[in-house]
């Protein structure tokens, strides 16, 4: 949705970010603070469209990625600020509809290292992070979050466990410290048809790493399309007692890397997850526009979730 704006340099530094020596275009994050007419506007074409969850514009939004544009300093009134923009759109949608309220999760993407795999192959056990350093930059994170008014905390795209298990230590330690709690949801990526986790986990593995917090919502997003995403989504739902999510791309990238699946074929790909039950909350990843969830609230509109007890009711 940023890309359709076609936005310059001079948009990513605004007013504030004039004598940077680094380009900024790219960090989309950054935008909040430069242009968040655009990101408001964004908020509130998916609330239009029938979305109840709006996620922060806060994908990037620590310190060790903000460290490639040199603005670690900014990053908690990076999210303070982008929660706030999403807070103003959900709070007008759900006076519009009271009877269907809006939420903001706050986005917590995976940063751009792993505490798990080695990024020098000569060397496969030097880590490019620890465990204290992730888990220090995510606690400035979240706390700029919740301070911005986030409903709930989503700790998304996850390709590392540790680098989840980071995050939320970081999360549970700052709830302790604030005496306040939030939902937290998480979701993995499978990376590709192996179907595991780019630190070589199963969905099975990934579902007992993580299920011992107390999670509202644990699922699977981005790298692969509804269709190919279905699998491990009903992996997910038939192990799990959580309410399970899916927000899978919007097909499968071209040879530009753009994605082009049309919304109703989308919603025909993830009606499947609705029929079988498997899912509670649902979404779209990369290349999901607004009107892809348009067609996706349509479809949910009088359909029965699904029963995350009904093993135990067995």
């Amino acid at each position: 949705m940023i890309q359709r704006y076609n936005l310059q340099e001079k948009d990513f530094r605004g007013d504030l970010f004039q004598d940077s020596e680094i380009d900024l275009k790219g960090n989309n994050d950054l935008l909040s603070l430069t242009r968040p007419d655009i990101i408001g506007t964004i908020h509130e074409d998916y609330l239009e469209a029938g979305a109840d969850i709006i996620e922060t514009n806060t994908f990037s939004g620590t310190s060790i990625a903000q460290a490639d544009y040199g603005l670690e300093r900014i990053v908690y009134e990076l999210n303070k600020v982008s929660a706030e923009i999403a807070k103003k759109a959900a709070e007008k949608y759900t006076k519009l509809t009271p009877n269907k309220p809006r939420f903001v999760a706050g986005s917590i993407g995976p940063t751009n290292r792993t505490a798990s795999l080695s990024p020098d192959v000569s060397r496969p056990g030097f880590r490019g992070i620890t465990f204290d350093e992730l888990a220090t930059a995510y606690k400035e994170q979240v706390r700029g979050l919740m301070d911005g008014g986030a409903d709930v905390l989503l700790v998304e795209t996850i390709f590392d466990t540790l680098n989840a298990k980071a995050a939320l230590f970081a999360i549970l330690e700052l709830f302790e410290e604030r005496n306040e709690e939030i939902p937290i949801m998480i979701s993995g990526t499978i990376t590709d048809a192996s179907g595991r986790t780019l630190s070589g986990q199963t969905v099975e593995a990934f579902l007992i790493s993580l299920e011992h917090i107390n999670l509202l919502s644990i699922g699977l997003n981005c790298a692969l399309g509804a269709k190919q995403l279905h699998t491990y989504v009903n992996t997910l739902a038939n192990e799990s007692n959580l309410y399970v999510s899916a927000y899978p791309n919007a097909g499968l990238p071209n040879e530009f890397g753009e994605y082009d699946q049309d919304p109703v074929t989308m919603a025909k790909e993830v009606k499947n997850y609705v029929d079988e039950g498997l899912v509670n909350i649902l979404g779209g990843c990369c290349g999901t526009t607004p009107a892809h969830i348009k067609e996706m609230a349509e479809l949910v509109e009088q359909i029965k979730p699904r029963n995350p007890f009904k093993k135990e009711v067995a």
